[in-house]
Order: structure tokens, then C-alpha cells, then sequence
């Protein structure tokens, strides 16, 4: 009995080290990025790391990153002067890239549509208004040289707070325990098949707190909401400060209140509305596994933004 204990123990040793191989052979899962604050709380990825994005069980999509000296996905550094155009390009997942090869970014093909102008990528999943507004602030000096600066938002997700703080559950990825059990591709390859989903389910019930009745709260309606997305909106911009000749937002003006373009426009705040060409594509814009924007996507919102650049050059 003993023997047949320690054979197959042996043999599920063996197994695992087989997967493990074949796994990182065939790049079945993502290399993760570490993440960190630095000293000015600013969260964002380790510099200088490489490795590679992947989207499903099967490798459905797969391109490589690049963590440059500043901490963000890009194929170029970020060294702004005053003689030359810049243009950042701020914002999350999207601004990001991670989803395409990033030799082939939105800036790489703002690059090509225009002469003589360098693009930074700021993009960080998850990043929020106060987030980049924070990040903006405290890079100001080199902000400061860049031309234009084009920030993402999404109404609905980006203006939830009115200040900024690290998001401690994004950095509790960063744990020891955590990164250590990340090294091993296996465990990260069941744990997005679902393996665990089931342990984690139960853990939760047993650790929560049991409480049968509903939480005395009053739900907001979705005017309170907007209201308030609103207010946050102008609290950040009184605290960063906010300069309307350089910046301009990027947005889905078909999923965007009309009250908040109307505050926008109203108050002198530019913004470039993605939504009509990408609605107008008869070619998909997103990823079929994934909404994130796929090569011809991203070829129109560098478009969009090539072309206001442009027009605003000549002027």
C-alpha cells in the first residue's frame, strides 16, 4: 500500500512538470506584469518587463508587451522636448494595448499618419479619471512639453470617485503568496479554465459574514448616478486642474448621458466621439472573445486621432 501511495504520487509529480512544459511551450496562459507603486503613488507596471498577452483556454489571442523605462506598454520612451510634437495618449486597458502586439499600438499607427510626431502610450488596466488626472499632476513637468493629451474615459466607470488613492485590490495581486504561486503556468491555466472556482466559492461563504437580511440601503436612480459621476468629474478637475487648450477626452458618445456632453461642451471642454466610426465600420471593431478594440478598431481611433492632431497643426 505504501509503494502504491509513493508510485502514484510519483506519477502525479511527473504529470504536472509534463503540463507545466507543455504550457509554457505553447504559451497557453499570460506572463503577468509585475505591478507597483512608485514614490510618488502613482500605480502602475515594473519597467522595463517583456513578455507575452494571452486571451483563452486555447490561445485564441497572443501579442507581446513591452514595459518601458516609465512603466507603461509601449515600443518607444518617453522623452518629450519642447521642438518636437507630442501626443500622450492616457488611459486603461484600452490606451493599454495588451490585446495587440505592441510594435502595431494605436500610437505606432498615429505614428504613420502623421510626420514628425512621437505618441506616448500612458495606458494601465483599470485606470479611472482620478487616476490619470493623479498621474498627470505628478508628472507635471513632463506633461508640460507634451502638445496634446488625449485622455479615455468611459462615463460609467471612470468617474465613480472624486479623489485619488492607490486601489488596494489591484495591488493585492502583488503579494508574495501571490506571485509565487504565479510562477508556476499550470496553476495560473486552471485557475482561468475555472479549476478553482468552486474552492473559491465556498471559501467566500465560509469567511462572509452570514446575514439574512438585506442591507438597509436605497439603491441611486440613474440621474443620482449621473449627478453625481458629474460632481465627481468637477472635483477632480478643481484639484488637478485641467488645461482645456491641451487636453481633449476621448469617449462613446453613444454611451455618454447627453447631460455630460452638454456639460462638456458648455464649459469649453474638447472631446473626440469614437463612437460614429466605429457604428459606421462594416468590418468588426472589437475582438470576437473579448471587447476590447482589435486591429482595424484600434486603426480608427488612431485615425480620429491623427486627423485632429492634424487639423489642429495647420491651424
Amino acid at each position: 500500500m505504501k509503494k502504491l501511495f509513493i508510485n502514484m504520487l510519483l506519477y502525479a509529480v511527473l504529470i504536472a512538470l509534463c503540463l507545466e512544459v507543455v504550457i509554457r511551450l505553447l504559451h497557453l496562459t499570460k506572463d503577468y506584469p509585475v505591478r507597483y507603486v512608485d514614490e510618488f503613488g502613482v500605480e502602475k507596471w515594473v519597467p522595463n518587463q517583456r513578455g507575452f498577452a494571452v486571451t483563452g483556454i486555447r490561445r485564441q489571442h497572443f501579442s507581446e508587451y513591452h514595459i518601458n523605462n516609465s512603466g507603461y506598454n509601449s515600443y518607444r520612451e518617453f522623452h518629450p522636448t519642447p521642438d518636437q510634437v507630442e501626443i500622450a495618449l492616457v488611459g486603461d486597458s484600452f490606451i493599454e494595448g495588451f490585446h495587440q502586439q505592441y510594435t502595431n499600438s494605436i500610437g505606432k499607427k498615429i505614428e504613420q499618419r502623421l510626420k514628425d510626431v512621437e505618441v506616448y502610450e500612458y495606458g494601465y488596466a483599470g485606470y479611472d479619471f482620478a487616476d490619470q488626472l493623479h498621474m498627470i499632476n505628478t508628472y507635471k513637468e513632463t506633461f508640460d512639453l507634451v502638445d496634446y493629451v488625449v485622455l479615455g474615459l468611459k462615463f460609467e466607470n471612470d468617474l465613480t470617485r472624486s479623489s485619488y488613492t492607490v486601489v488596494q485590490d489591484r495591488m493585492k495581486l502583488e503579494t508574495p503568496l501571490y506571485k509565487t504561486l504565479r510562477q508556476s503556468k499550470l496553476l495560473v491555466y486552471l485557475q482561468n479554465v475555472g479549476a478553482f472556482d468552486a474552492a473559491k466559492s465556498l471559501l467566500s461563504k465560509i469567511t462572509s459574514v452570514n446575514n439574512n437580511n438585506k442591507a438597509i440601503s436605497k439603491r441611486s436612480s440613474e440621474t443620482e448616478l449621473q449627478d453625481q459621476y458629474i460632481i465627481n468629474f468637477k472635483r477632480l478637475v478643481h484639484t488637478y486642474g485641467y488645461d482645456k487648450q491641451r487636453f481633449t477626452i476621448l469617449l462613446d458618445a453613444a454611451q455618454t448621458p447627453p447631460i455630460f456632453l452638454k456639460y462638456l461642451e458648455d464649459n469649453g471642454f474638447r472631446y473626440l466621439d469614437f463612437s460614429e466610426p466605429l457604428q459606421a465600420s462594416k468590418t468588426p471593431t472589437n475582438l470576437i472573445y473579448d471587447m476590447h478594440w482589435n486591429n482595424h478598431g484600434r486603426t480608427l481611433i488612431a485615425e480620429l486621432v491623427a486627423d485632429f492632431v492634424a487639423e489642429n497643426i495647420e491651424k
